[in-house]
């Protein structure tokens, strides 16, 4: 039964291993990061198939599993920035004032292309355009419902229209 896993382990690695490399460097913009991650995810895969659970669609299962180191790496950076920030005297100001920062920045990033597009709609696009994933795995990936998914593939195409035709103009 071991070899059995083992070799199915072997198989996936051997056929997703880049993909899901491409995936966290495309996040993560740091080749050493996106390496450990890609490692970390294959572990945790190992990890879950010698417990003894059963993986359905091992594409769908790798995404999932590298999607949510990439978001624990995520927040651990952003934590280690903030207490950073915080040791060298860095107040923050009212939550009128946070809000209206954080209102700032998020128009700033809508006013992006492709690569500044929300999560919800720039990760479905990327499995959907350029990993080749169906509705259904993209679905299996995020733990959305497949109608919510395909919502978002349309509703990320025309934003994607929208900004470049405003960038044009």
């Amino acid at each position: 039964m071991e070899d059995i896993l083992q070799q199915k382990f072997l198989e996936a690695y051997d056929t997703y291993n880049d993909d899901i490399f491409r995936f966290c460097i495309v996040k993560v913009r740091n080749r050493d990061i996106a390496l450990d991650i890609t490692q970390d995810t294959f572990t945790k895969t190992w990890e879950y198939l010698s417990a003894g659970k059963e993986i359905d669609n091992m594409r769908a299962f790798l995404y999932q599993v590298a999607r949510n180191a990439i978001i624990d790496w995520s927040r651990k950076k952003k934590s280690e920035s903030l207490d950073a920030l915080t040791e060298t005297g860095l107040e923050f100001g009212s939550d009128d004032e946070v809000k209206q920062t954080e209102n700032s920045i998020d128009a700033k990033q809508a006013a992006k292309l492709i690569d500044d597009l929300p999560d919800k709609y720039r990760d479905i696009l990327y499995f959907r355009y350029v990993e080749d994933l169906s509705v259904q795995e993209i679905a299996d990936i995020t733990g959305e419902r497949e109608n919510t998914v395909s919502v978002r593939v349309h509703r990320g195409v025309k934003l994607i229209e929208e900004l470049f035709n405003k960038k044009q103009s």
